[in-house]
């Protein structure tokens, strides 16, 4: 308990200000995803009325073998990533273990050589970012999974009462599910960018500043988010997938 309380007090202050610079900026950018300025959406926020879109035409859709896949194979994707953080955790806890291995490294590089508690600290840093997407990733799975019982609840009848609130559960839980994902991936990022402190607090500070720009660049300047924007303003409905919002009234004389 003393060393750790120790610890910070020892590093020095170039890496004190990297590391707080990490978990800054990774902190930050996910606020900013998530809640972006009102003219200029992010991917994940644009993503979400189509989500919508998707479970309204759910309703009418016959069969449903179509939407069935396409949940599967966003949780195929879940779990693939959610068993890569296994694999990466169990290589972080070996390395751990021992780290002469990192320490010839650097002396062949000609890198500084901290002490060993160092070097178990800058692997907990990354690890704590892969554990993070890990539990990201199986909270995903799991809300994609809940979404997939709620769209088969949907009722057939677009005139039954429960079906229009229950396709906006699903669609719910299926935009919660996809944020769970989306917070996972910006984990496994900055994961990678944390593997910099290895080399030096100017090595992470180069690889915050690297991921804080692709992930930037990929929610609000990326081709992808152009073509989402496409659309905008919110693309009209089909009739059939139009629901009945009440009954017509008396023809007018």
């Amino acid at each position: 308990m003393d060393l750790l309380l120790s610890l910070p007090a020892s590093l020095p202050l170039t890496d004190l200000s990297a590391i707080a610079l990490l978990f800054v900026t990774w902190f930050s950018i996910g606020w900013l995803v998530e809640r972006p300025p009102a003219g200029k959406p992010s991917v994940s926020v644009l993503m979400k009325r189509f989500r919508r879109e998707w479970m309204v035409h759910f309703i009418t859709r016959d069969p449903r073998i179509f939407d069935g896949n396409i949940l599967a194979s966003l949780r195929e994707g879940t779990a693939f990533f959610a068993s890569a953080c296994m694999i990466a955790t169990g290589g972080i806890l070996a390395l751990i273990g021992n780290t002469d291995q990192l320490r010839g490294l650097a002396a062949e590089l000609a890198l500084e050589r901290p002490g060993d508690i160092l070097w178990e600290l800058k692997l907990l840093v990354t690890m704590f970012f892969v554990v993070n997407a890990f539990l990201k990733f199986v909270w995903s799975h799991r809300l994609f999974g809940y979404c997939a019982i709620m769209m088969a609840a949907v009722p057939n009848d677009p005139a039954d009462p429960m079906t229009r609130d229950r396709a906006m559960q699903a669609a719910d839980l299926n935009i919660t599910a996809a944020r769970s994902f989306n917070a996972g991936l910006r984990s496994v990022y900055f994961a990678l960018g944390s593997l910099g402190w290895l080399a030096g607090p100017w090595a992470l500070m180069l690889g915050i500043a690297v991921v804080l720009f692709v992930t930037w660049r990929r929610e609000f300047a990326s081709t992808s988010r152009q073509v989402i924007m496409r659309s905008l303003p919110p693309p009209r409905l089909p009739d059939h997938a139009r629901l009945p919002t009440s009954e017509p009234g008396p023809p007018r004389p």
